[in-house]
């Protein structure tokens, strides 16, 4: 609707003024050009030109870079009538193309486009320049190389100190387009100091270089061979090419002649001499061997200079690397071997796909092996990645030379890729994967293997079709467990072995079903009076196929027709107590064991026979009584429970003991099984009272107690070890004496003596014991001797003498000591009462 309006009103405006006859489109008059403005005058105001005719008065608009200029928002853009000013013209934000436009009602013209640019030119570097010399009569160029700039140059070349410009004639040129300044023939009067003039006229500046010395040289000579001889011994392969190169100085240039011994040198189809004077021989003999001299005359004298040609024979591979088949793990070694003169050094390098190998790196599998003419390539426990192409090259001073060979490599079967379940049931999943690489040996087989979170590491599975060749990649997995998260694998194999599994199928559960497998080792009994105790082995969770998981219990009485069923809707459950008044105490019962999930009901296990709990014992024990052994250990004993059905049953005896002083009512609880009706207790304090009291029990529990019994245990052992033991040693017979053991109060009295003797730490340890304070001892000292003396009391064994060692006999014979037959390998021992007299005592 607004267009509309706008259309009317321009219709008017256009009649309105077309009875008049002056109405016209904008034309340009004048168009904004391209301009170039000194960078050092950005402090001044640029014009751009644009004016048009037109009727009404067109009004005019701006744009740089195709954006138009906001004049309300740039204090330096403004419009001069339609021109553009532009003041304070900054390079990095002015730069760039401007077009004008002019409009009036009848229309909008777009004028040409105008690139603004800034013209500069910076200063030459500071740096000295370096002298350049050239002789009399030669030609020289002088380098100007501009600093960097923006428009047009002019160069010119000032002369020493003399401010006016070098005159260009028929010997002097400044090149316009490098600035260069070219100088033929060189004389004397041209020797000085020339510095290069630019001018940027766009950029209103001129700049001027460093000065670059000219200098002449003077060095015309006769020939010269001390600073270029002639190379003392060229050496060259028979067949091979040479050059002998002769390079002296002279100036002017020398004429070359060449001898070989005594005689000139002529050219032939072998024997050229070069343009530079230096002698080449093609096709090299050993007859070219020898001296040859080169000789350089000008007019200013004559110059000789003689080397050596070396010929040697040439390298060549005898044995190369051949095409190898190898196995994956093997070990190969790749010949190449040479026949080489043996003046020569010869060395060999090798590269695998281009790549060359560095053997004094220690690189992993490669190893150089062989002697001098010898460069073979052993490759350790070779992989996969060892296939490819091998070259030995030879390299000697004057040659190199190569052979390659290709070897392949082979290897069991790459993993498998995208392995992927299509379809999974409760027992069965069907899987699809695509081959691995085959390492350069076909695939002849797969194999799947699964895991799931119940088994041990990967496993196999039975398949459909049961053998999976080469080309076979999808399968149904058979047998599977329901309601069990598998994640399934797939292995390659071919003639070389079995390769690396492929990664993990997503893990997916298979559907449930009817549990099946019934539970085990249906057991029970125990439990209180009017109670049935049934267990059994749970199911694991692999097995119970789906949710909802529990168990059935079937049971009745042994006789009975009618079967009582229960539920326990739990899944680790393992234990059932049936609770009914009218059980009998250890009355047998049929039952079975069944399982059940969300799915239905499952497998029952076989009848098995439990009997009902019982009473606990109804008698105590008679006949009980204590005795005493030592001072930590005393025995209880009693007669055993006559029992039957209604004074309940004896599985066996618990014996309680306790102290007066005791914080606890009972200190020790012990239990003995069976018809066992004694029993040993340890541990106990020294010279104390203990009560003791005994109850039968079974699976209901524990009997009453017999009347407390009790009993002190003994004194403490001696504390005192025994103590100043004497010894003495003659022929087989071995003296001991030692003072007898004073006990204290709160202490056994001593009984008699222990003594324990050894032949060494490890052999087994002998016991003699006797009630006298000596004893003597016949044995074959073969070897030295270890015997301790400890008491024996009421209390038990007292404290042990120090360890004694008794030397060997051989080791006393030196003071007259006789020493036992060696055959003698048995210990004889006579124990009596005597009194040693010259006793040696021990230190």
């Amino acid at each position: 609707m607004r267009l509309l309006w706008k259309l009317v009103i321009l219709l008017t405006f256009i009649n309105t003024y077309a009875g008049d006859g002056r109405l016209s489109r904008p034309i340009f008059t004048q168009e904004p050009q391209d301009v170039i403005f000194p960078l050092d005058l950005s402090k001044s105001e640029i014009i751009l030109n644009c004016a048009a005719n037109g009727y009404p008065s067109p009004h005019y608009r701006w744009k740089q870079n195709g954006t138009d200029i906001d004049f309300t928002m740039s204090y330096h853009y403004r419009l001069d009538g339609g021109s553009l000013a532009i003041s304070s013209p900054h390079t990095d934000q002015d730069i760039g193309t401007y077009q004008c436009l002019a409009t009036n009602p009848l229309g909008t013209i777009l004028s040409q486009k105008a690139k603004l640019q800034f013209a500069y030119i910076e200063d030459f570097e500071t740096k000295i320049r370096s002298t350049v010399s050239v002789r009399e009569g030669q030609g020289v160029v002088l380098l100007c190389g501009p600093p960097p700039h923006f428009g047009g140059l002019s160069y010119a070349w000032t002369f020493n100190d003399n401010p006016l410009y070098v005159q260009e004639d028929n010997r002097r040129f400044v090149s316009q387009e490098t600035g260069n300044l070219y100088i033929a023939k060189v004389e004397p009067s041209d020797v000085g100091n020339y510095t290069c003039y630019i001018t940027n006229k766009e950029a209103q500046r001129s700049v001027q270089g460093p000065p670059t010395p000219l200098v002449q040289r003077t060095d015309a000579s006769a020939p010269d061979f001390s600073k270029n001889p002639i190379k003392k011994n060229s050496v060259v392969q028979v067949g091979g090419d040479i050059v002998i190169e002769c390079k002296p100085n002279a100036f002017p240039r020398a004429a070359i002649s060449w001898k070989r011994g005594m005689e000139s040198l002529r050219q032939s189809k072998r024997v050229f001499i070069l343009k530079d004077g230096s002698l080449k021989i093609h096709n090299v003999t050993r007859s070219d061997a020898g001296s040859y001299t080169c000789i350089a005359t000008n007019q200013f004298g004559v110059a000789k200079n003689t080397g050596s040609l070396v010929v040697k024979e040439r390298t060549v591979i005898t044995v190369p690397p051949s095409k190898m088949d190898v196995t994956v793990g093997e070990s190969i070694v790749l010949p190449c071997q040479v026949s080489h003169d043996p003046s020569i050094e010869v060395v060999f390098v090798w590269s695998f796909n281009g790549d060359v190998i560095d053997l004094k790196k220690g690189v992993a599998h490669f190893e150089r092996i062989g002697g001098e003419s010898v460069g073979d390539l052993m490759i350790r426990n070779i992989q996969l990645n060892h296939s490819g192409k091998y070259l030995c090259t030879v390299k000697t001073t004057l040659e190199s030379l190569s052979a390659e060979a290709d070897i392949i490599v082979r290897g069991p079967p790459g993993p498998p890729e995208d392995v992927r379940v299509e379809h999974i049931s409760s027992t069965t999943s069907q899987l699809s994967w695509r081959p691995g690489s085959d390492n350069n040996s076909p695939i002849q087989i797969f194999s799947i293997q699964a895991r799931t979170p119940f088994s041990v590491g990967w496993q196999a599975v039975s398949t459909v079709p049961e053998i999976l060749n080469g080309k076979t990649y999808n399968a149904t997995v058979v047998g599977l467990s329901p309601w069990v998260e598998y994640e399934f694998r797939v292995v390659a194999g071919n003639s070389i072995g079995i390769g690396e599994p492929s990664k993990p199928s997503e893990v997916l559960r298979t559907k449930a079903s009817v549990p099946v497998v019934a539970p085990t080792n249906i057991n029970g009994g125990g439990g209180s009076r009017s109670e049935l105790v049934i267990t059994w082995e749970s199911i694991p969770e692999e097995l119970q196929n789906g949710e909802e998981f529990g168990y059935i219990i079937m049971l009745r009485p042994v006789g009975s027709t009618t079967w009582t069923k229960e539920r326990v809707p739990f899944v680790e459950s393992s234990r059932f107590v049936y609770r009914n008044e009218s059980i009998t105490p250890l009355s047998p019962f049929e039952v079975k064991v069944g399982v059940y999930n969300k799915k239905g009901e499952g497998a029952l296990s076989t009848t098995s026979i439990v009997y009902s709990g019982e009473d606990e014992p109804q008698l105590a024990p008679r006949g009980t009584s204590v005795q005493s052994f030592s001072a930590s250990e005393m025995e209880v004993s009693w007669n055993a429970i006559a029992w039957n059905r209604n004074t309940g049953r004896v599985l066996g005896y618990e014996v309680l003991y306790w102290t007066d002083d005791s914080k606890e009512s009972v200190i020790g609880k012990i239990r003995v099984s069976g018809n066992v009706t004694t029993k040993n207790i340890t541990g106990l304090k020294a010279n104390t009272v203990y009560f003791a009291s005994v109850r039968a029990y079974n699976t209901a529990g524990t009997g009453p107690s017999s009347p407390p019994v009790n009993g002190t245990t003994k004194k403490s052992p001696p504390s005192q070890p025994p103590a100043n033991i004497a010894w003495k040693l003659t022929n087989s017979k071995l003296c001991l004496n030692w003072e007898h053991v004073k006990t204290m109060e709160n202490e056994s009295e001593v009984l008699g003596y222990k003594i324990l003797y050894r032949q060494n730490r490890q052999s087994k340890t002998h016991i003699l014991e006797t009630n006298n304070t000596s004893a003597e001892l016949l044995v074959p000292f073969e070897e030295d001797y270890l015997i301790e003396i400890r008491t024996v009391s009421d209390g038990g064994d007292g404290s042990s003498s120090e360890e004694i060692r008794i030397p060997k006999m051989s080791s006393l014979s030196s003071r007259g000591v006789s020493v036992l037959d060696p055959s003698i390998h048995f210990l004889s021992i006579v124990i009596m009462i005597f009194y040693c007299f010259a006793i040696q005592p021990l230190i």
